[in-house]
């Protein structure tokens, strides 16, 4: 089943006193990119993240949010960053005798300057911690793949019709093709009986015109491949795997065809036709940017 590159998942685990949510939002891209977002704590654990998502989601552009929530606070303890304390204390003093200020340095004074005293979760509480990040994760994840699966058959519901609706107009197309040539005859044929009983002309050179012109318009060709096109777009999407650069090389090589098309036909219906082709190519051009 064809996945869309655009969803969003949401998982999160409590145990012991401590939880974590993680969110991942996901947009199309021409590749995969991940750009994860988490405590600075948790930045050992980045790369474990990356390469779980990475096995599940293999195009698109995804933003992942750790949280961590404590409820008890066992984990955390404030530590002193006793050489930055006093090498404030001595530029205090400086200013003291120097400017000649009052003496009022207290223990607030102190405790409150940036890098003094810092909380920090402990590092043997973090290393096993993964457990119940890899549970948040999972839950995200299929919650992001549950809703980039449902917008996928969308995708494939509208591709798949506007693919028969191309067939139709390329058959409509193919029955109008040997026409423009009939009609370049009759339209000739009476154009020279016009004019026979003022100039002598060559049949035979006349049916080398006509020749010469059924070569130019022929458009077998390419009818033949757009036809070939369309098949292999609807084998595609009922493939099981991420197919949205292949659908990308097919659609260009549709609208390849029908400009060729276009090019040769010489005739107002058919050119008419091929704009509305155009239009549907182009529409699904449109849709499969966002299939992973």
């Amino acid at each position: 089943m064809i996945r869309s590159m655009t969803g969003f998942g949401r998982g999160n685990s409590e145990k012991d006193g401590k939880s974590f949510t993680i969110e991942i939002k996901s947009v199309n891209h021409r590749y995969f990119e991940t750009n994860i977002r988490m405590p600075r704590v948790l930045i050992a654990f980045e790369d474990k993240i990356r390469k779980i998502i990475g096995e599940k989601v293999k195009r698109g552009k995804l933003d992942v949010f750790v949280t961590q929530g404590n409820y008890e606070k066992e984990n955390v303890a404030a530590y002193l960053n006793e050489k930055l304390a006093e090498s404030y204390i001595s530029c205090f003093q400086i200013l003291r005798d120097k400017y000649n200020l009052a003496d009022d340095i207290s223990v607030g004074t102190i405790a409150r300057l940036p890098e003094v005293i810092t909380l920090k979760q402990k590092e043997e509480d973090v290393s096993e911690t993964f457990d119940q990040i890899e549970l948040s994760l999972t839950k995200a994840l299929e919650a992001l793949l549950f809703m980039r699966e449902r917008e996928g058959k969308k995708l494939l519901e509208d591709v798949m019709h506007k693919c028969d609706l191309i067939h139709s107009l390329v058959d409509k197309v193919k029955e109008r093709a040997p026409l423009v040539v009939f009609e370049y005859k009759a339209k000739l044929t009476q154009r020279l009986n016009t004019l026979h009983k003022e100039i002598d002309f060559d049949e035979s050179r006349v049916a080398m015109e006509i020749a010469i012109f059924a070569d130019k318009v022929g458009i077998d060709e390419e009818i033949v491949r757009l036809n070939s096109h369309i098949v292999q777009m609807r084998e595609t999407l009922i493939l099981n795997e991420p197919v949205g650069r292949k659908l990308d090389f097919i659609i260009q090589e549709m609208n390849r065809e029908t400009n060729t098309i276009a090019s040769k036909a010489n005739d107002l219906e058919i050119l008419n036709t091929v704009i509305n082709m155009k239009s549907e190519i182009e529409k699904i051009r449109e849709q499969i940017q966002n299939i992973e």
